[in-house]
């Protein structure tokens, strides 16, 4: 069995105990391990949350961060001080790099630590390479190849040789994992694209049932013509269940909910979500 704990979402839910804040943070069960996919803006919702689902920090065995921006990643160092022991980090070799927006002003939205911050209560794994991490659940690494309507018009920048060049996010990842229903993929923001995402976790895995997806998938500025191509893709590509929210977007959300009908889910913090036996 393959279970999946929202701990952070833009949306708590109505008539919700639970704290809700814009970011991602998800708690994911298997075979035995416990991997902290995201960590959100702060710790304090994620535990609040998580003592309302009976579950310790302690019990964490690896962190994976989905790509640097802050509302993924400015949870780490107390997450990891709540965790009390040395676990691994598992991340893109690039996350700690400078990122920025410009607009309405100049302003870092990366990793808001610098990586010597962490090494003193956590190990790095940093690459963008697929890997497995526990049997049957994968990160993606890097996203290889883009779809073409997928390719990101967002306006974010990073430091090159004192220059402000744009990042084109090569360190968005996903995981991967391999349940008795088939394939379910979480993803943070889904910047590389989830379309994607999707193809490439399917090449990297070779299951080619899709059960669910699951995060955010930055459609809230998308025109109309890709969130249609979009959702049209994911239905050839045979996926059974999305879960949204977070970047999503009303429009994209309400295009989903016509597609899936019943199999279309928004996420709330706090909904726990089971795969298998």
């Amino acid at each position: 069995m393959t279970k999946i704990y929202a701990l952070v979402e833009d949306y708590s839910g109505y008539e919700s105990p639970f704290y809700a804040q814009h970011g991602v943070s998800f708690l994911i069960e298997h075979k035995g391990k416990k991997i902290l996919f995201d960590v959100g803006q702060e710790a304090k919702p994620i535990l609040h949350n998580m003592k309302l689902l009976d579950l310790k920090p302690s019990d964490i065995d690896y962190i994976f961060l989905s790509h640097c921006h802050y509302d993924h990643t400015g949870g780490l160092l107390e997450m990891l001080k709540a965790i009390g022991k040395r676990i691994q980090v598992i991340a893109h070799p690039t996350i700690f790099r400078r990122h920025f927006i410009t607009k309405p002003y100049l302003r870092d939205v990366g990793v808001p630590f610098k990586r010597e911050e962490i090494t003193q209560y956590a190990e790095l794994f940093l690459t963008g390479e697929p890997i497995q991490i526990i049997e049957g659940a994968y990160s993606t690494g890097e996203i290889e190849k883009r779809e073409e309507f997928e390719k990101t018009n967002l306006e974010v920048y990073t430091l090159k040789e004192g220059k402000l060049v744009k990042d084109e996010l090569l360190d968005d990842m996903s995981l991967a994992i391999k349940t008795q229903e088939g394939l379910v993929i979480v993803s943070g923001c889904s910047h590389a694209g989830i379309v994607s995402i999707v193809k490439h976790a399917i090449k990297i895995t070779g299951e080619d049932k899709i059960r669910a997806i699951i995060g955010g998938f930055h459609l809230i500025e998308a025109n109309k013509e890709r969130i249609t191509k979009t959702v049209e893709e994911l239905k050839k590509l045979g996926v059974e269940e999305v879960y949204t929210g977070h970047c999503t977007g009303l429009q994209a959300e309400a295009e989903f909910l016509r597609a899936y009908d019943e199999k279309f889910h928004k996420l709330h913090a706090g909904i726990v979500l089971t795969f298998g036996e």
